[in-house]
């Protein structure tokens, strides 16, 4: 194969991942119009049309499709292996790319990069912060972080965070207007504060669970928010119950700020857990990091 050829079918990949010209071109650091340019020479070549073109979208055809299932995945491997390559250097080197809902991001991912990247200075990391179950493999990602029930069967997971728990909880001003609930369905009773999901995009069931009996709760209330953060504000500000992780409000709850209600009703659950293809060989960089994130993971 020429070697043009193996550089415009990278140039095709890209464009196809990205589903845009624009994208692909700021990603491989060229113009537009040379990108658009290189993948009509590839096309002339093969003499087959590799991509659909509208005004508003990019598509593969069903041979760019063919192409990209038939070359897509050794191209990958050779990306893989080349960024491998930097364990020869005295300090691991390259860029780790993970996906990870808001409270991951800032609970377990950033207490650890921050202590690492400071005698790392040639790892580059970006975070992407996505609440729904994003698609790590389509997306290019190196690494995700969810829950340790929500992780796929064909990944390799690596617990990374503590079990978890819910706290129900509002301010002591409201429970001066609302009585405590003492059973989970006393919460129809209440002001909720509600979360959307950002996957199937209906509004989160409260979930509790006591003695072997599970049982969810749909609540209802003046407030919906699709982040954890807008829910601690809202019920700091007085206007309703929020569900969220215990660690959000722990510091809320000691002050006095918020007063905690069901305790009994929110048993632990298994924390975060980093997840990765067990297709793809771990580059020194992501090794480093995950090694990071599992003392930090331990040391809590």
């Amino acid at each position: 194969m020429p070697r043009s050829d193996l550089s415009d079918i990278t140039a095709f990949l890209s464009v196809a991942r990205e589903g845009s010209f624009t994208k692909a071109a700021a990603t491989l650091g060229v113009s537009q119009s040379a990108l658009s340019q290189t993948v009509r020479n590839l096309e002339q070549r093969i003499g087959l049309r590799l991509l659909t073109r509208t005004t508003r979208s990019v598509a593969p055809t069903e041979a760019g499709e063919r192409l990209i299932t038939a070359v897509g995945p050794r191209l990958e491997e050779v990306e893989a292996e080349l960024a491998a390559l930097s364990a020869l250097r005295d300090k691991p080197a390259g860029n780790v790319r993970i996906a990870a809902g808001e409270h991951a991001a800032e609970s377990v991912l950033w207490p650890a990069i921050e202590r690492l990247l400071p005698d790392y200075p040639d790892i580059h990391v970006e975070i992407v912060v996505d609440n729904g179950l994003t698609d790590i493999v389509g997306e290019r990602l190196d690494a995700g972080v969810r829950l340790g029930e929500q992780v796929a069967k064909d990944m390799v997971a690596v617990r990374i965070g503590p079990d978890m728990r819910m706290a129900i909880v509002g301010t002591p001003a409201y429970f001066k207007r609302y009585p405590k609930p003492k059973t989970p369905q006393d919460l129809t009773l209440h002001n909720c504060i509600n979360i959307r999901l950002p996957t199937a995009g209906g509004l989160y069931a409260w979930e509790f669970e006591k003695e072997g009996r599970a049982l969810k709760v749909k609540v209802e209330g003046q407030l919906v928010f699709n982040t954890a953060t807008m829910s601690v504000k809202a019920a700091l500000a007085g206007l309703g119950l929020a569900c969220v992780p215990e660690q959000r409000v722990l510091s809320h709850i000691r002050s006095g700020e918020l007063t905690r209600v069901l305790f009994g009703w929110c048993p632990s659950f298994a924390g975060f857990h980093l997840y990765y293809p067990s297709r793809r060989q771990p580059t020194p960089a992501f090794t480093v990091l995950l090694a990071a994130l599992r003392d930090n993971a331990g040391a809590r």
